[in-house]
């Protein structure tokens, strides 16, 4: 069965979903109990037609997890979002999918959140969501216009139907919608499965946001398909991590490298982690002076493993032991097929990462443009990274060919924040750039000419962002210059503008 509702076709006799700490541990019947309970809520009190956007602005929980798959098996698009979004961000997001529901957390609309006001300045129907312990069991709030239309049916998806839509920053600075279908993301889901060969005895404590693929799709879903555990910490502690990993015999966790990095600090009490069967690492480069830090302390094999949204997150890794894992290499194609070719289309030895496989996206939302420069005729998906293959077949990244900026495994455009600056009255140029960073691979400086007469300081140009951007993506430096360097032709480089004005050596990481 290629839709998410396979989840449920295995007959595991794990648990689950556990919530560490006390919380609520489930079996996987019970965890289909909520999910079948939830989907009667939303039939019975909102006006909901298959394929209808419903965002979730929930932290990582047993709520966002019952609320996805709720929402995905009646034939409804679950859009997560960032929860520390601002205001404009969540109008943005919920304009663009043509939001039908809002879920929050309980609370969220008494203090009157930025997502709540984005939700009633749309007119969206909201409905608040928590756990309630006491008689275990998911307790819902409500406050929609549209009861009396209530659709009653219990509508199952098909493997073609849209189930998920997340948005991802792109090189004009407008994010683009990315919807996965069911079969896209069952086929990762299944890739996965096969890549590190996750059974019912695989437990893994999930540390990604479930608002992006990487924590969704390759730490929970897979999982979960799996007949696995998936142990879900409300987000990443890492001096409750190893506590929480050894007392519920977790087997595996996939992560970034910032988080890895900082995990080498805290190493597992008791002479670690035994049960430990192997460490993943995407959505960031991850140095090989790290893969091997990390192999001694921890005593498991690390993969790095490459993936995208528009993929449905994974596309490439590094195998499980005994076969090679190459550190430098994201690895070979896992269940997708993977080609280099030029910018007209012909394979070289050098050059864009291209893709193909049921793992992905049928194509951008409302986006003809970014199909057309994204797709090959012959129906390659260009990734927009440069790289190269070894004489064994493992990839080798070498560079970008768009200039997204990569965050510890945030993807921010550039142009994003040259709008949000130029947006500013004292200011008359503006241009961000990626800067390498220890602890998040690449972090967000900025250059700024002002107008005449015109004079901020570093902080308030920070404050101004914040109020407009998500906190990742404010800069965390700015350079005051005269004039902005331009090439003959008048065109901005980020790069040359980079590497003119960062100087490593006098500007140190924060470890």
């Amino acid at each position: 069965m290629d839709t998410l509702a396979s989840i449920f076709s295995h007959k595991s006799s794990s648990p689950s979903v556990i919530i560490p700490n006390g919380g609520p541990i489930l079996s996987y019947p019970e965890l289909h109990n909520h999910v079948e309970d939830l989907q009667h809520t939303l039939t019975e009190n909102f006006n909901l037609k298959p394929q209808d956007v419903i965002s979730l602005v929930l932290p990582n929980s047993l709520e966002f997890t019952v609320s996805f798959l709720a929402i995905t098996f009646l034939r409804n698009i679950a859009a997560p979002l960032n929860p520390n979004y601002t205001e404009n961000e969540f109008k943005f997001n919920f304009e663009d999918s043509k939001c039908k529901l809002v879920i929050l957390p309980t609370g969220w609309v008494q203090q009157n959140k930025p997502a709540v006001k984005a939700a009633v300045s749309f007119n969206i129907d909201i409905l608040e969501i928590n756990w309630d312990d006491s008689n275990k069991s998911i307790k819902t709030y409500f406050q929609n216009k549209s009861t009396h239309h209530a659709n009653n049916e219990i509508n199952h998806p098909y493997p073609l139907e849209v189930a998920l839509l997340l948005h991802t920053s792109g090189t004009t600075g407008r994010p683009k919608g990315v919807p996965l279908t069911h079969k896209n993301i069952t086929t990762t889901m299944k890739n996965i499965g096969n890549t590190y060969k996750l059974t019912p005895d695989d437990r893994t404590l999930l540390v990604m946001p479930l608002f992006h693929v990487h924590g969704l799709i390759g730490g929970m879903l897979s999982t979960l398909l799996s007949g696995g555990t998936v142990v879900i910490q409300p987000k990443f502690s890492a001096s409750t991590f190893w506590n929480d990993f050894l007392e519920h015999k977790c087997t595996w966790y996939t992560a970034v490298p910032t988080i890895h990095q900082i995990l080498l600090r805290y190493p597992p009490p008791n002479g670690g982690a035994t049960k430990l069967r192997f460490i993943r690492s995407c959505s960031s480069s991850l140095a090989p002076n790290t893969l091997f830090e990390l192999e001694k302390t921890f005593k498991a094999p690390v993969l790095e493993a490459y993936a995208m949204t528009e993929a449905s997150h994974q596309m490439t890794s590094n195998p499980l032991p005994p076969l090679k894992h190459k550190p430098g290499s994201v690895g070979v194609g896992q269940g997708v097929q993977i080609t280099i070719l030029d910018k007209n289309g012909k394979q070289v030895e050098e050059g864009e990462v291209c893709v193909k496989g049921a793992n992905i996206t049928p194509g951008y939302l409302n986006n003809p443009s970014a199909n057309e420069s994204s797709f090959t005729k012959d129906g390659w998906f260009r990734t927009g990274d440069q790289g190269k293959f070894d004489e064994e077949g493992y990839l080798y990244l070498t560079g970008r060919i768009k200039e997204l900026i990569n965050r510890g495994g945030e993807k921010i455009s550039p142009l994003e924040l040259d709008s949000v600056l130029l947006s500013h009255p004292a200011i008359s140029e503006a241009v961000s750039f990626a800067v390498p960073d220890d602890m998040y691979g690449q972090e967000v400086h900025a250059a700024v000419v002002f107008k005449q007469g015109q004079n901020v300081t570093e902080k308030d140009l920070q404050t101004f962002c914040g109020n407009k951007v998500a906190k990742f993506k404010v800069p965390k430096k700015f350079y005051f210059i005269d004039t902005m360097p331009k090439t003959a032709t008048g065109k901005i480089q980020r790069n040359n503008i980079s590497k003119t004005l960062f100087k490593p050596d006098k500007i140190k990481s924060k470890l």
